[in-house]
């Protein structure tokens, strides 16, 4: 393979990487309730911050699936605080964000 072709292969690559998920639902975590806001008659479980990678280089990541990435991860992080819903402290910034854990009956 001549070697722009080969270059090219490596550049599209590591544009297309990125665009895919790399953060799988841990064992437990489905049954995790995703809250707009904390609730009432909860138990505070505590807090985690959570983080993905955002940028690669000067290729920003889609908003959306960071998003979603980082919900994934702290709902992963809710059974280990014996928690079962989770609230955002607020918006995802530079592919880094704030959850609090809720135990609720």
């Amino acid at each position: 393979m001549p070697l722009p072709i080969r270059v090219a292969a490596v550049v599209l690559l590591v544009l297309a990487l990125p665009a895919c998920t790399f953060v799988k639902m841990a064992p437990g975590a489905q049954q995790v309730k995703v809250l707009a806001a904390a609730p009432a008659g909860c138990e505070a479980r505590g807090e985690v911050v959570v983080s993905v990678t955002h940028k690669v280089g000067f290729y920003e990541r889609d908003a959306l699936r960071v998003r979603d990435e980082l919900e994934v991860l702290a709902r992963n992080e809710a059974p280990r605080l014996a928690a079962n819903r989770i609230s955002p402290l607020g918006p995802p910034a530079d592919g880094e964000q704030r959850w609090a854990m809720w135990r609720c009956r």
